[in-house]
């Protein structure tokens, strides 16, 4: 077990993974405080349950993940704890979110609201962002790192 748990939190001291994951982890964060507590105009834990069962059609475990990935994946990624985890969880919701609702919008962001809804441009990034986490780990001032160098 703990020889997986090395592999886990294995990465190099270098400033790549910092820079990704504070990015990913900053960017991803005001979501997932939105639907688990509410934050930022969001409907919290109830609401954001109803709404991604009932109007997403999400199954309720899956709905419940999405919310968990979005909050704690953020703070997991920003604390550096777990990190190809968290990018693991952050990228699902990302790729699910691309293809479930963002793909038939095209490939823009609505940046001239002519289009009824945000393409996938921006979870192209973030997907890419959290590939890249998941295959070099968390960087530098990472607790990863500090688990991997003990």
């Amino acid at each position: 077990m703990a020889e997986i748990i090395q592999r886990i939190v294995a990465t190099n001291a270098d400033w790549t993974g910092l820079i990704l994951r504070i990015a990913l982890g900053v960017m991803i964060f005001p979501h997932g405080a939105q639907k688990f507590l509410g934050w930022f105009g969001g409907g919290g834990f109830k609401g954001s349950m109803g709404y991604l069962t009932s109007h997403q059609g999400l199954p309720t475990l899956v709905a419940f993940i999405v919310i968990m990935a979005e909050f704690f994946g953020a703070l997991m990624l920003v604390a550096g704890v777990g990190t190809r985890i968290a990018a693991l969880g952050v990228g699902a919701v990302m790729a699910g979110a691309m293809l479930k609702v963002h793909a038939s919008n095209g490939f823009f962001m609505n940046w001239a609201g002519k289009q009824t809804g945000e393409g996938i441009e921006f979870f192209i990034l973030a997907l890419g962002i959290a590939l890249a986490l998941i295959v070099a780990g968390g960087g530098k001032f990472s607790i990863d790192a500090l688990i991997s160098n003990r």
